[in-house]
């Protein structure tokens, strides 16, 4: 196979959305030139991503990890991209079966794991929702891989965490590897990409003073809220994705959205950046390579 023009760097074709023509959707994909990473959100979905991943030679690739929707018990609704109310299932992060899925090659990065806040987020569920994320951090240090992020509404609270993890904080409340003195020298850095950003110029500007990459989506291609951040920051920290099923790009607006459509991503960071679109895509593709060692 050919290396890839682009790659979508996180997409969910091991969601029911393509129960029915997934491996279609994938060989479209492929077929233009388009590599992908298959993202999970709870186990069912990684272990689902993985195996995707396992029927393809090369191209595409899956993350695994528990989304923060699915932290707390009580469950929690939330739109698809259709605009229905689906119920998110809870689920006990057991780190012995992700463990096992980042065993297979085939799985690049831990993921999509973060925080997510609304009007109803109290302190306790805040609470929950880092422990987890901190346990699963361990888990990527462990394997020496990559983390995609997930982040709504709570990017202070993500860049003080991973600011504990990069400096150690003996004052830090969970028993975390990184901030245990004598494990501090041995434990991988943190590194990863912060998929979807949709934060201000000021924490985008922090995040890749750290060393993260900042994902964006068909968002760009109808809203103007992220043409500063993207134009500000060096396309050496940009990655590509589409977060198929959901937010299509123009002209697919309203659609199921799929991995062949991150073209219309990079289009709009080039127009943004003032670049050509050949650029784009091979420095993105480039970044991307190099995260997840694709």
């Amino acid at each position: 196979m050919p290396k890839p023009k682009l790659i979508d760097t996180h997409t969910h074709i091991n969601f029911r959305d393509y129960k029915k023509d997934g491996d279609k959707v994938v060989r479209r994909a492929l077929d233009s030139g388009v590599w992908l990473i298959n993202s999970g959100s709870q186990y069912s979905t990684s272990k689902r991503a993985v195996e995707y991943a396992k029927k393809y030679k090369e191209g595409v690739y899956a993350i695994v990890g528990l989304h923060p929707i699915h932290v707390l018990a009580g469950g929690r609704e939330e739109k698809n991209w259709k605009g229905e109310i689906e119920e998110r299932e809870y689920e006990e992060l057991d780190e012995r079966k992700y463990l096992k899925l980042l065993e297979d090659p085939k799985t690049v990065g831990v993921g999509e794991i973060g925080l997510e806040y609304d009007e109803n987020t109290t302190e306790d569920k805040k609470d929950k929702q880092k422990e987890v994320l901190i346990r699963q951090i361990e888990m990527a240090q462990q394997m020496n891989k990559p983390i995609v992020f997930h982040c709504r509404k709570a990017y202070n609270d993500l860049i003080d965490l991973l600011t504990m993890f990069s400096i150690g904080c003996a004052s830090c409340p969970h028993a975390c590897l990184s901030h245990q003195s004598a494990a501090t020298a041995d434990a991988p850095k943190v590194r990863g990409v912060i998929h979807c950003f949709m934060g201000k110029l000021s924490q985008a500007e922090k995040l890749v003073e750290m060393g993260f990459y900042l994902s964006f989506n068909g968002l760009v291609t109808y809203a103007r809220d992220y043409d500063k951040v993207i134009k500000s920051i060096p396309l050496e920290n940009i990655v590509l994705e589409t977060d198929a099923p959901y937010l299509a790009p123009k002209p697919h607006r309203g659609e199921r959205n799929e991995p062949a459509y991150v073209k219309y991503v990079a289009e709009r960071v080039a127009e943004i950046k003032g670049l050509s679109f050949n650029e784009v895509a091979r420095q993105t593709t480039k970044n991307a390579r190099e995260l997840f060692n694709i």
